[in-house]
């Protein structure tokens, strides 16, 4: 199906109008008639510049091997829900309503979460419908059927998504997908819906990959010990400059991509094949997102070493691809508040799919929070700046150090609104970290910033030199920067954050 281009620049075209349109910018008026002259040639300028942007993002040919879907689909990450790591296979429609209208009820849906996502074990066990091929619907647990279901869930203006995997049974051990992908495509398209995630478990021998990537993470299925993110043992592992592309988890993957694309409905392509057959180099032309390690848990150590190994992978995201450091653990566990904070902020930054997975009718308002933070998922779903947040220095330990336990610690990324800046501490004390200018990209030393706590979505005024903060242990300082401050010079670092 060829990409429909067309949409995404008729969008364009309606934004840049809406950027135009004429308005009368009151606060600016307000002010002495100089000022509110430099004022207005200020918004005016900004404008021009977002119009720029815009234009050039949607007329801009995408990257060549990126997978352009209609409908803009793909193209930012996915905001939802996720049944998985609240109830495992512990599913029936209910709890999908209550999550859907609990999307609904605390204004997710309003800031973007959009997909209900269902995972494994929704079928009926060990057979298929000896007439149609088909996989059925466990009845006792989606009485009217998956298709049923969806109706309800498109009634509340969400999407829904379905589970399946690129082998003989899905990792709960229910009928899979290999061998009857055009069947599935095409029963996931006749129910409606909208998302496929798309597992890894219980491959056959003779769909078995020639030789291994090195994958850095401790829950690899061929698990190797690492030095600096390289594998030590080379045993079975594919030469340098190996082309996966051809490797049967590539091909696994990407028949069911192709099967997807006949569909008369987009379906989102979300890949889980836990990091290995280096999806880096094919996951891109093949689905909308692919996982960059195995699962998540809510074990904080968990989250930091997932952390650790995607800040490596940052270069292959962007409109149209992202690596996915798995499902959100917000709500679950025993992750403390500090470590709520870092786990999502890192994961909104690196431009990741933001998957809720807990249950949303016993969620703390202070997780909601979190979740609804107005900084963190306008700079995920940026329409213009398509690039993640990304570190630009390490901190403790020597720049590009792989380590597992102590990932980097100052981020950055540039957005609409201007610079995101956080100050991750890994450590077990609360340290004062110091954001200096002249080394955040996007951002010049000898200028002076606004400055807002993305936390208390408080202004903190202008600062020039740097950001200076206390960090909890496990804690992430998060500010925007904004330009238009009207000055210059050498004002010392301000302290201000803790």
């Amino acid at each position: 199906m060829a990409p429909n281009v067309g949409t995404a620049q008729a969008q364009a075209v309606l934004s840049a109008t809406a950027i135009l349109r004429p308005n009368i910018e009151t606060s600016c008026l307000q002010l002495p008639i100089l000022q509110a002259a430099a004022c207005l040639l200020e918004k005016l300028t900004m404008k021009m510049i977002s119009l720029f942007f815009l234009l050039l993002s949607a007329f801009s040919p995408s990257p060549s091997t990126a997978l352009v879907r209609p409908l803009d689909v793909g193209r930012l990450p996915a905001l939802g829900w996720n049944s998985w790591n609240a109830f495992n296979c512990d599913i029936n429609e209910t709890k999908f309503l209550v999550a859907a209208n609990k999307l609904v009820e605390l204004g997710l849906k309003d800031v973007g979460y959009s997909y209900v996502n269902i995972d494994d074990c929704w079928q009926v066990k060990d057979k298929r419908n000896e007439t149609t091929g088909r996989m059925i619907p466990d009845p006792d647990k989606f009485p009217d059927g998956i298709k049923g279901t969806a109706d309800k869930i498109h009634a509340l203006g969400l999407k829904i998504g379905i589970y399946s995997s690129a082998g003989t049974k899905t990792c709960a051990g229910y009928v899979a997908s290999i061998g009857n992908e055009l069947i599935d495509a095409t029963t996931f398209a006749d129910w409606e819906i909208d998302y496929l995630k798309y597992d890894n478990c219980n491959v056959p021998a003779e769909w078995a990959d020639e030789c291994d990537a090195c994958v850095p993470d401790s829950w690899a299925s061929h698990y190797r010990p690492i030095k600096n993110g390289t594998c030590t043992d080379k045993t079975g592992l594919c030469p340098a400059g190996y082309d996966f592309h051809k490797s049967n988890t590539a091909e696994r993957f990407r028949i069911m991509g192709d099967a997807l694309k006949k569909q008369n409905r987009t379906i989102l392509y979300s890949l889980c094949e836990w990091g290995e057959a280096n999806p880096q180099q094919w996951g891109n032309d093949t689905a909308a997102s692919w996982r960059m390690s195995g699962d998540i848990t809510s074990n904080w150590p968990r989250i930091v070493e997932i952390l650790n190994e995607n800040s490596f992978y940052l270069n292959y995201a962007d409109f149209w691809g992202h690596p996915d450091p798995d499902m959100l653990e917000v709500g679950n566990g025993d992750l403390t508040p500090a470590e709520t904070r870092s786990h999502f902020a890192l994961w909104a930054a690196m431009k990741s799919p933001l998957l809720i997975g807990t249950a949303l009718d016993t969620l703390s308002d202070a997780n909601v929070a979190i979740l609804k933070n107005k900084y963190l998922l306008a700079f995920n779903q940026d329409a213009v700046f398509g690039k993640p947040a990304m570190p630009y220095k390490w901190g403790t330990n020597p720049d590009w150090t792989f380590n597992a336990t102590w990932p980097a610690e100052f981020w950055a990324g540039d957005s609409q609104a201007g610079v995101l800046v956080l100050l991750f501490n890994p450590g077990g004390e609360t340290v004062e970290k110091f954001a200096n200018f002249t080394e955040i990209p996007g951002v010049k030393g000898g200028e002076m910033y606004e400055v807002v706590d993305i936390w208390t979505d408080t202004k903190l005024g202008c600062f020039g030199g740097g950001v200076v903060a206390n960090v909890g242990s496990h804690d992430t300082a998060g500010f925007l920067l904004k330009k238009g401050c009207g000055w210059k010079g050498g004002k010392r670092p301000s302290r201000f954050w803790s």
